[in-house]
């Protein structure tokens, strides 16, 4: 008998679908990825670049850069590129800001086009069809017609319970409001939201934070599956910290919604001698706003990833008091190089950590359990150091190898039991 087939559809390439891929093809499920864009310079049919202008050309290659799939070995992988393509030039040459496509979600038109071409041109011959958030409405709808198991990733919690998150914190910080991204989608794509949630069989999340933004609306825990991401053991790692400054880090786009101000609020109570409180990290607050603190921090608007483990490994502690996330991977990066963490339960630190162990998950914005716990950090420098070991051996288990079994495992006794009941 023969093994099943099932495809995975992602529109970009992030870690965690490439170890999904890389899962399914380990255990000799995957029949093939689907993406809008899987770049390769070499390939001939990204060879017409080289027929624009150099600064253009330029401008979307780098863009497209960013979506190096590294295709499991014997996998095909199926690209629709042009409407990306189209999106990124319209972005970079500010035509998407014109009177005709503002109106437009460009991003939306890319995930709706891969969603009908999938359904209607991939499904044929599946067992199952793995996919991800605004990608599987209409493939689920026809997937349900020929008997084919859906299997839906959610990387982030639930629209209605960041929305309501945000928009709480938009009526606390008035002054903010601008920059908070609460959802304001469209009724078109909450219905498909809606759909692929309905539609599911299986809905796996990376975090208990996004588990329990499902079961508020009322989807039932058995058909949820947590399973942690893998902490990038062999890229980050501990090194000697280069000096004796206290230095609390932060890693992460600078924002409302991963509670930087109340950090910097904190730090700023705190006055500690001989310490430093480092943003790393896009700043997103009104323009003029972070100013007000550049006295007590030091920003860091950019750092490219091969030189952040520097960065990691001159802090003493990672700080991440955010209000909202699917689950931060900057976490187990932090972890990765033996630094200990300050988090929050809207985060995936309960699934990854031990409260007091490999570091401290204190309530969102409470600033002063962020002040108490960084005093302590401060005031604990033998046991601060035994926590960022204690969070490296907590990394190398949380590996993405752990995580491929874990998603393999289960996804062959779904589709047994799938079978099963066909």
């Amino acid at each position: 008998m023969s093994n099943p087939n099932i495809s995975l559809i992602h529109q970009i390439n992030p870690s965690f679908a490439q170890n999904a891929a890389l899962a399914f093809a380990e255990a000799n499920l995957l029949k093939e990825v689907i993406t809008p864009v899987a770049y390769n310079p070499q390939a001939p049919v990204w060879q017409c670049l080289n027929l624009l202008p150099k600064q253009l050309r330029t401008f979307i290659s780098n863009e497209l850069s960013r979506r190096t799939w590294l295709s499991p070995h014997g996998v095909p992988i199926k690209t629709y590129p042009w409407q990306e393509i189209i999106r990124i030039f319209l972005l970079r040459t500010n035509l998407a800001n014109s009177s005709f496509f503002k109106h437009i979600d460009l991003v939306a038109w890319v995930y709706v086009c891969l969603d009908n071409h999938v359904a209607n041109h991939h499904l044929r011959g599946l067992d199952g069809v793995y996919t991800y958030e605004d990608l599987a409405a209409t493939t689920f709808d026809k997937a349900k017609q020929q008997g084919i198991l859906c299997l839906y990733d959610l990387p982030i919690p639930y629209y209605q319970m960041t929305g309501n998150i945000m928009r709480q914190e938009a009526e606390l910080f008035p002054e903010l409001a601008p920059v908070i991204q609460s959802i304001r989608e469209p009724a078109w794509k909450i219905e498909r939201k809606q759909r692929e949630i309905e539609l599911a069989d299986h809905i796996f999340v990376a975090s208990s934070i996004t588990k329990k933004s499902l079961l508020e609306i009322g989807i039932q825990e058995e058909k949820i599956t947590v399973i942690p991401y893998g902490a990038p053991v062999d890229y980050f790692h501990p090194q000697p910290k280069p000096d004796n400054c206290f230095r609390a880090l932060f890693v992460g786009r600078v924002s409302p919604r991963k509670g930087a101000h109340y950090l910097l609020q904190a730090w700023q109570d705190l006055k500690l001698a001989n310490a430093e409180l480092v943003l790393v990290g896009q700043n997103l607050f009104p323009t003029g706003w972070l100013e007000q603190y550049e006295n007590i921090c030091r920003h860091v608007p950019s750092v490219p990833h091969f030189l952040l483990n520097q960065y990691y490994s001159s802090a003493s502690v990672f700080v991440f008091p955010s209000l909202i996330e699917g689950f931060a991977l900057v976490l187990l990066e932090a972890m990765a190089c033996g630094i200990p963490i300050i988090t929050t339960p809207n985060t995936a630190g309960p699934d990854i950590i031990t409260d007091g162990v490999e570091g401290f998950i204190i309530p969102i914005r409470d600033v002063e359990a962020l002040k108490d716990k960084l005093e302590w950090c401060y005031s604990h420098p033998q046991e601060l150091a035994e926590m960022g070991r204690a969070a490296r051996r907590k990394a190398e288990e949380l590996n993405w190898g752990l995580y491929r079994q874990r998603l393999a495992n289960k996804v062959q006794s779904l589709l047994s039991i799938h079978k099963t009941y066909e």
